[in-house]
């Protein structure tokens, strides 16, 4: 009985491990800007990743008393909506191992750029973006996997 037990219990000790190692080498969860300002959830949403906008260090606009919105967002419908759950990844397909392909949004500008997200490795996260021949990213660090 002991014996089945032990061996009960390697398996799921395994089994998490694997479970662990498999979040350390996909871009699936929780992911804090290079700036620490916002956390961004990363999903899968078909082919594509989905991420975005889980937690912001100042939830809350100082000049309205209110949560930050969209307001750099071109378009007056979307400008009024709360930033927590704004989505950023817009296509962002595999284009090579490790490496997504699609556009990104930024709320700063309220623009879509031309993007590439890169796992560059177990706790980082690399965003690439551009417009035109003028590129720039940042690295974001892993806060917990899915």
């Amino acid at each position: 009985m002991n014996s089945k037990l032990n061996l009960i219990l390697v398996l799921v000790f395994l089994s998490g491990l694997s479970a662990a190692n498999a979040d350390e080498g996909s871009p699936l969860g929780l992911w804090l800007t290079e700036k620490g300002d916002a956390r961004i959830q990363v999903t899968q949403c078909g082919r594509a990743l989905c991420g975005k906008v889980a937690w912001l260090r100042e939830a809350i606009d100082p000049a309205t008393g209110r949560p930050q919105t969209d307001d750099k967002n071109p378009d007056p419908t979307l400008a009024s909506r709360p930033m927590i759950g704004v989505q950023l990844f817009l296509g962002m397909v595999p284009s090579g191992p490790g490496t997504w392909a699609g556009h990104i949004y930024n709320g700063d500008d309220g623009k879509v750029y031309d993007s590439k997200v890169l796992l560059t490795g177990p706790r980082t996260l690399r965003i690439e973006g551009c417009v035109g021949a003028i590129c720039g990213g940042e690295n974001w660090t892993r806060v917990s996997g899915r």
